[in-house]
């Protein structure tokens, strides 16, 4: 069985909150110092201590080190990683992926590139060590899959280097695109650009705690005293149900819509349908159904991310005569996949390639193009899908 960490995020997530529950969870604050020294940090020293909060009990990770003002790029980090001669690859690999993310956000942020960018907070050495000491204990705990919550930011204003800024930090809201966010009023700053990043980089799901057999509960405490709830980040260690963690699937979650149609024409119901797929809709489709009274009716479906919910419903309220929508939420799985443009003798042509289960491949031609390119030369559908899949399997 996998063994699988469930990130449950009810006070957001950070990188000392990350750390904390790791080295709850039985990872060793020693051992992780003495990596995170190796990286060229010989005066940098790890605490961990027990604290309350909320009259929860937690671990706090508490990392000293000489006062400095450097401003990092990405690669002095990755140079400090590849020089820890107490990190093995595993855990630098990890590493590098998660500064990863945060590069990427901080350069769109601030119209940079990767190697221009330099960072502020997350260069610091206490963000430097709470992202390789988590690198480490995931190889200490012996993880091998991660899912979490949905994830709270809280609210208000912060001041970062740039000046005051919104939470979340612009940041953070770039490296969260993606992950389902839960609704928070609380005035500060729950997820940090540390925190993110980690979730970003090693979670599979985002979502109700999935199928796992639980073997031991870690808290990690935050700095900040909340009211009303522990401001601690609470993991869970455990083995996986085989049929909970999939190979090459990914899952996510989506809002189902529904609404029950019995006097609108045809062409109305299908002009809606093709407004919600122009608007961001995942799918939309029509079922046949009888409704109250012996009517013939459509059932409009709509799948969809819960950030197009609000414009979608508007959509079918204005372009359909439905007076009332049901919504709940659905968990989803999906096969791994890219797309990929073939060239072959009758022009080029996209497909879609998926990973199975068993890492199989599998092509799918575009419908569109195949229809294109069989008029262009006078061809069948079926002739071009062929000429285009021998000529990916000569590439695979």
């Amino acid at each position: 069985m996998a063994r699988i960490a469930y990130f449950d995020c009810l006070s957001g997530i950070s990188g000392d909150m990350t750390l904390g529950a790791l080295v709850d969870l039985g990872a060793d604050i020693a051992a992780i110092e003495a990596a995170v020294r190796s990286m060229g940090l010989p005066e940098l020293s790890m605490t961990a201590e027990i604290v309350k909060k909320c009259g929860f009990r937690a671990v706090h990770v508490k990392v000293g080190h000489p006062d400095e003002h450097a401003h990092r790029h990405l690669h002095h980090i990755h140079e400090m990683i590849d020089r820890a001669t107490e990190v093995d690859e595993t855990a630098k690999t990890l590493a590098k992926k998660i500064f990863q993310e945060v590069a990427v956000a901080e350069a769109k942020v601030h119209n940079s590139t990767l190697e221009k960018v330099h960072f502020h907070e997350v260069g610091a050495v206490d963000s430097i060590a709470d992202i390789v000491g988590t690198a480490v204990a995931f190889g200490m705990l012996g993880i091998e899959t991660v899912a979490a919550s949905p994830v709270p930011t809280g609210t208000g204003f912060i001041t970062i280097a740039h000046g005051r800024v919104s939470v979340p930090a612009p940041a953070t809201a770039d490296i969260l695109r993606g992950v389902l966010i839960a609704p928070s009023d609380i005035e500060a700053e729950l997820t940090t650009p540390t925190g993110a990043a980690i979730l970003k980089a090693t979670s599979q799901s985002f979502g109700p705690m999935p199928g796992m057999t639980i073997h031991s509960i870690g808290y990690g405490a935050g700095t900040r005293d909340l009211t009303g709830q522990a401001n601690v980040l609470r993991v869970l260690l455990g083995d996986a149900n085989q049929t909970s963690v999939i190979a090459n699937v990914d899952a996510d979650r989506a809002v189902v819509l529904e609404t029950n149609i019995d006097d609108s024409t045809a062409q109305q119901i299908a002009d809606c349908a093709e407004r919600l797929m122009a608007a961001g809709a995942l799918d939309a489709f029509q079922t046949p159904c009888t409704m109250k009274k012996g009517r013939a009716g459509i059932l409009l479906t709509v799948i969809a991310a819960p950030s197009r919910v609000g414009m979608l419903e508007q959509i079918i309220f204005e372009h359909t005569s439905s007076i009332g929508i049901r919504r709940h939420s659905v968990d989803r799985h999906k096969l791994v996949r890219h797309a990929e443009t073939i060239e072959t003798k009758f022009g080029p042509i996209r497909g879609k390639v998926v990973t199975l289960p068993s890492g199989q491949l599998r092509l799918t031609i575009e419908d569109d193009d195949a229809r294109a390119l069989a008029s262009i030369n006078k061809t069948t559908t079926d002739d071009i899908r062929r000429e285009a899949t021998k000529a990916w399997m000569n590439r695979v």
